[in-house]
């Protein structure tokens, strides 16, 4: 590895150059005004896989947008190490909270700002120039594959075809994905669970248009007000969600399971500070750190309706929206609650109203184990790296295809994330610390030889 090492100081510089160019390029997929820059995008990591040494690297088409695809096998009897990435990204907005502009990236106290920078083109970008690293220096102990999608932010519809339809190619041992977090710089930590999602679209509509306020107000049911006492009426008074049957298939954690995760470090004051909140809120019984990885949970994404521009108008809207999520823990389904939400958001409306409920994308819940080859390698990885033995924790998001490879592929995924909780992924003014981005680079090669080593019965 001092070969290693000494090319990856070496060239650093050129490794964030690169990876500002990246961030440069707009690649919203939920946005169709930004499909000629996904495309782009995807162009450039065709361009990038292959400058790092990749074989076979293609752009591979889609319903929507594309996958990118490239391996290198340098010895079929070796193990392979399956890539996964993402080079989409969330819509900037709101673009006037940025203190620069989202895809202009600036590097500022050690951190990249740049929407993308965490999530994820900073971290798959790591395993890009990796590889340069390990083929550079004689170093790749595995054979690779990279699969870099487009669709990450919008549910990855297109990536489960891809992935049913070329088995054959992803035969691999291991899934490897950077898009997760660490604990904290100086407290390693590798994510061994993920929470499910169910993602929909309520509308309410109410009069067949909007009413003057003075006129028909008191008069005619206001929909935004409704849609507020629906949503209201979704948790009870100890924040549990009252969608009957939503906990019916919750895996409970023992007692030692949960005592297991609290010896992960969380300073709940610094965690109010960090968000400056006076309290916090949630489920009754759980931690505020369980209530966000081990507890499902039911979020209002967004609502709108009326007259929102300036100044005022006194209207009475005929339709009211809202975007609404549920993180979903072992064994729950995400088609299975995306039904019970409809029925009983449908149920309960008033008959003054009607009721539209418009599912979007939902997966499963992961959870991997702690005792494989796999996460053995990751966790010497860590701690060559960092100098201390990495955390098993939980993490509160959702990276849907994790399930899918496991059903389709039959292989676990190693979630080995350098990015931090603060990193305000999806928000406006993300980052990425230079110091992870060099780390990630750092480990990764070990992550293979370890992986290599362990596999054959040598570590």
């Amino acid at each position: 590895m001092e070969k290693a090492e000494a090319y990856i100081e070496a060239h650093k510089e050129r490794f964030l150059e690169e990876l500002l160019g990246i961030l440069r390029i707009p690649s919203v997929s939920a946005d169709p005004a930004y499909k000629q820059e996904v495309q782009r995008c995807a162009e450039a990591v065709r361009d990038r896989l292959i400058e790092a040494g990749a074989d076979k690297v293609e752009i591979c088409p889609t319903a929507g947008h594309p996958i990118v695809y490239g391996e290198k096998i340098i010895d079929p009897d070796l193990p392979t190490v399956l890539v996964y990435g993402h080079y989409d990204v969330q819509p900037p907005d709101p673009l006037e909270l940025w203190a620069s502009p989202p895809f202009e990236p600036v590097i500022k106290d050690g951190q990249i700002y740049a929407r993308g920078s965490a999530d994820d083109k900073g971290q798959f970008y790591m395993h890009v120039k990796a590889l340069e690293v390990m083929l550079k220096n004689d170093g790749l102990a595995c054979n690779a594959k990279f699969m870099i999608e487009g669709e990450e932010e919008v549910g990855s519809d297109n990536l489960a075809l891809f992935v049913k339809e070329n088995k054959d190619r992803l035969k691999a041992d291991v899934v490897l994905i950077s898009d997760t977090a660490m604990i904290a710089n100086d407290v390693p930590s590798i994510n061994t669970g993920l929470r499910g999602l169910s993602y929909l679209e309520v509308e309410v509509t109410g009069p067949n248009r909007d009413l003057h306020s003075g006129v028909y107000g008191g008069a005619v049911a206001n929909p935004i007000n409704v849609l507020c006492d629906l949503i209201s009426s979704l948790h009870d008074k100890d924040r549990r969600i009252t969608i009957p049957g939503f906990y019916d298939r919750v895996v409970e954690l023992s007692d030692a399971e949960r005592k297991a995760l609290a010896e992960a470090p969380f300073d709940l004051e610094e965690f109010k500070r960090d968000l400056g909140i006076e309290e916090v809120l949630g489920e009754k019984g759980y931690s505020s750190d369980e209530r966000s990885t081990i507890r499902p949970t039911l979020d209002v994404n967004g609502i709108w309706g009326g007259y929102i521009g300036e100044g005022a108008k006194t209207v009475l809207p005929s339709k009211a929206f809202a975007k609404i999520s549920m993180r979903l823990v072992p064994d729950q389904k995400s088609a299975a609650i995306s039904k019970l939400f409809k029925e009983h958001f449908e149920r309960i409306a008033p008959p003054y109203v009607n009721v539209e409920v418009r599912p979007h994308h939902g997966g499963e819940a992961a959870v991997t184990p702690t005792d494989s080859v796999a996460y053995k390698a990751a966790s010497l990885a860590m701690e060559e790296t960092f100098g201390k033995a990495p955390i098993p924790t939980r993490g509160g998001g959702s990276i849907p295809i994790v399930a899918l490879f496991e059903q389709e592929l039959g292989l676990k995924t190693i979630l080995f994330g350098f990015g931090l909780d603060s990193n305000a992924i999806h928000s406006p003014n993300e980052h990425f610390g230079v110091f992870n981005y060099i780390q990630g680079i750092r480990a990764i090669p070990r992550f293979y030889k370890h992986f290599a080593a362990v596999s054959n019965g040598k570590s």
